[in-house]
Parts: structure tokens; sequence; C-alpha cells
């Protein structure tokens, strides 16, 4: 994917590069992160770590995304761990946690700050 630094922010894609409701994988400065576009939920854009911790694999973009509890998350595909897309925190294991990214939409841009992961 096309990446771009715009002041604070990167450029990532155009919104039309991702699947509603679905996760897609990008590379950020040698990162990979899975971005989850959730068009039904105010049209929101979430961004984390691509990489399973239990599984070992860059694996979550390809993940099921959902209510879990109240808390919107992804299950990865490996092990069905669950992951807040929010917090980055494993709904099972809360003592693990994988980074999450700042991400928004922008004149039909995904864009993400530059500082890094929160």
């Amino acid at each position: 994917m096309l990446q771009e630094r715009i002041n604070d922010a990167i450029r990532v894609c155009p919104v039309a590069d991702l699947v509603a409701g679905s996760g897609v994988a990008a590379l950020l400065q040698g990162c990979q992160i899975a971005l989850f576009y959730l068009p039904d939920e105010a049209e929101q854009i979430f961004a984390v770590s691509n990489y399973d911790p239990i599984g070992r694999a860059n694996v979550l973009s390809r993940g099921i995304v959902g209510d879990c509890g109240g808390r919107l998350a992804v299950a990865s595909p490996l092990y069905k761990q669950h992951f807040d897309l929010r917090s980055g925190q494993c709904l099972e294991q809360p003592d693990l946690h994988i980074p999450v990214y700042t991400a928004w939409l922008d004149n039909g841009w995904v864009l993400l700050a530059a500082e890094g992961s929160n």
C-alpha cells in the first residue's frame, strides 16, 4: 500500500482499498499492521499490530471482528484469542497486549499517527 508522510501523520491508503467489516494488512515503517474498517460503527477505522503473539504469526488482519462481551475485538484466526481493537488487550489473557495505532479517515484516505503505537 502507498504511504506518504503528512505533518504528524502517515497517509497509508485510500479507503477504497479497505474491505468494510473486515481487515487488511499494511506495512508501516517495517511493521505489519492490521486495518479494520467498520463503516456501520460511525465509519470507524482501527489499526493494530498484525502480529498474533500467541500464534507467533502475522495473521490478525484475517481475523473476524465482532462484539465480545461489549468490547469491539478481533479474533485471531489461529487460536481464536480476542484482541480489543481500542486497547490491544487480549480478552482471554488480560496481561497480554498488542500495539494499537491512532488511525482516522480524512478525505477518503486512511491516516495513522506518525509517532507510533499507543
